[in-house]
Formats: structure tokens, C-alpha cells, sequence
């Protein structure tokens, strides 16, 4: 099979279009016929070598965390997928990943992809769909009539957070630049504020029951938006190399997020672009020999959107 591989630690020109042996189902896991991964911020610094403490990988490693394809294959006491079902699923971080035609995963990471969008679209939906989710509800225990501030709303996970907290009855504060300000309405923002414009923490004037930090903000810029927060509230970030601030005086909490899969969340999160409730948005395809090319333009900034890695074109 073609697969996209770095044998090193290292720049985008690491990665290799090369041929790979066909992986082979073990006990618990099922081979998929990849139709799309996608792109992740954490994908570049895995290749960089920057994550061998958390996330350890072995070389050659196959990028592409997340996947939407094909169940082709089954292991050993595989009782849930079928060959022929179509899934999505949040790839173990330190196993080969989905920038291939074919890829191992754990039968129990998966759910049933969704049908309102082409498959290969599906898989950006899980890590990102995912951070959102958890973010807002398992961390923020957001509530309707509450007041959220999305800071970097512009961005993959910020989409999915706006269109959930506006879902769940919040009044939505995004920020986002000019050139992402009219998607990030059109995700049900009730407010955006230009950050690049000015500061943030000073465009917004009353007080908010929720931060999701989705930004790589300065430290003394995160402990601005933490002082928009009101007593009781709580700051999620999701930039991990730099700890969310908290203020015990107020009872301000402030929580690193670490998004983990979980197939129940995924299969609500598909469940709702199935009723048309959720919107997967797709900022380009980008053929998996190409994946480098992408590596590459996400380091110079030149990436807005998601961008769904499609094998075999």
C-alpha cells in the first residue's frame, strides 16, 4: 500500500510517499480502508520530535490521528464493526496513523460514520469534534443562558465549539480575524470580536461564566481573559504548554484540556450532523502525496480551516 511515513524527527521534508507493507488486524482491531484523515496542529510536533515524552512513537511512524473509511478486515474477538461498515474514530496518538490506504484500529475507538457528508469529509470531525465537546461540557459543565468567550473561534476546534455552545442555549462570544469572521456567525457566534483589532480582554466588557482558550496567546494575555471570567466560572485551555491560570479568590478554575477519544461522544457528535445540527466544515482536500506540501504551509501559517488528507488522488 502507499502510505506516507518519517523514518526521522524533523522538518515537514521528513515525511516520505512510499510504499508500506499492509498492516494485518490483531486481537481487538480492525483493518480500515482509509477514505480521508486530516491535519492536526499536534501531527507537526509529533514529526518534530517535541512529544517523545507523552507521546512516545516508533520510527517509521505514519502520521493522521484521525480516520474515516472502511472496516475492510477484522481481528480476533472483534464482536462490533463489520467488514463494509463505515466508521470514524480517534486513533491511539502513539500507533501509526491514517495517512495511508490502509491503517490499524482498536474496534472499541469507533463509531458509525455519519451519512450527511461524504465519508472522506467525516474524518474531520473526531479530535477536533472532540476537544469541543469536552471542552464545554465535560470540563465547563456549560448551561443554557450562560455567557461563553471562544477565543480563536476562527479555528477548526472553535467552529465545533460555537456551533455546540449556541446549540446548548449559551450566548457566544468568538473571536476571529477578518477573513474568518463571517463562518464563525454563520456557526451561531452571537458576538465576534477582531483580535486582530485590538485586546481582547479589554472589546470584551461584561463578564462571562466560560473561556475556551483555542489560542496561542501570550501568558499575561491568558491571565486577562481568566480576569473576564466570574466568580465561580472557569478558563479551558487547550494550548497545554502553557498552564491555565486560576483564581482561588474568586473560585475562577482553570483547566488543561487533554482530549481523549471516546466513541459514545463521537457517535452524539455524528449523531447531530445526521439531524443537521452540526456542520463539518472541510477547508480543502489535499491528496496524501501531498501530505509534506501541507505539513509544510501549516508552518508558515498558511492553513485556515480543516484540511482532509484523501488517499489515492
Amino acid at each position: 500500500m502507499k502510505a506516507v511515513r518519517f523514518h526521522e524527527f524533523g522538518g515537514p521534508g521528513v515525511l516520505r510517499y512510499e510504499d508500506a507493507e499492509q498492516p494485518v488486524p490483531g486481537p481487538g482491531q480492525v483493518r480500515i480502508r482509509v477514505a480521508g484523515t486530516s491535519f492536526n496542529g499536534v501531527d507537526a510536533n509529533i514529526r518534530g520530535g517535541n512529544m517523545q515524552g507523552p507521546i512516545p512513537v516508533a520510527l517509521p511512524h505514519t502520521p493522521g490521528i484521525d480516520v474515516a473509511g472502511t472496516v475492510d478486515a477484522l481481528g480476533e474477538g472483534v464482536t462490533g464493526p463489520a467488514v463494509g461498515d463505515a466508521v470514524v474514530g480517534f486513533l491511539p496518538m502513539t500507533e501509526d496513523g491514517a495517512a495511508a490506504e490502509y491503517v490499524l484500529a482498536p474496534a472499541d475507538v469507533l463509531a458509525a460514520a455519519p451519512t450527511a457528508v461524504p465519508l472522506a469529509d467525516a474524518a474531520a470531525l473526531p479530535i477536533v469534534g472532540l476537544t469541543a465537546y469536552q471542552a464545554l461540557f465535560e470540563h465547563a459543565g456549560l448551561q443554557p443562558g450562560q455567557r461563553v468567550l471562544v477565543n480563536g473561534a476562527g479555528g477548526a476546534v472553535g467552529g465545533y465549539a460555537v456551533q455546540l455552545a449556541r446549540a446548548a442555549g449559551a450566548h457566544v462570544i468568538a473571536t476571529a480575524s477578518p477573513r474568518s469572521a463571517d463562518r464563525v456567525r454563520a456557526d451561531g457566534a452571537s458576538e465576534v470580536v477582531d483580535h486582530t483589532a485590538g485586546d481582547v480582554a479589554s472589546a470584551v466588557t461584561e463578564p462571562v461564566d466560560v473561556v475556551l482558550n483555542l489560542a496561542p496567546v501570550e501568558p499575561e494575555q491568558l491571565a486577562a481573559l481568566a480576569g473576564l471570567v466570574r466568580n465561580g466560572g472557569v478558563l479551558v485551555n487547550t494550548t497545554v504548554w502553557m498552564p491555565a491560570p486560576s483564581d482561588e479568590a474568586r473560585g475562577v478554575r482553570g483547566i488543561d484540556l487533554f482530549v481523549r477519544s471516546d466513541p459514545a461522544q463521537l457517535a452524539e457528535l455524528v449523531a447531530r450532523v445526521d439531524r443537521g445540527e452540526l456542520r463539518i466544515a472541510v477547508a480543502e482536500r489535499v491528496p496524501l502525496a501531498r501530505l509534506a506540501d501541507l505539513h509544510a504551509r501549516a508552518a508558515d501559517g498558511g492553513i485556515s480551516g480543516k484540511a482532509v488528507v484523501v488517499p489515492g488522488s
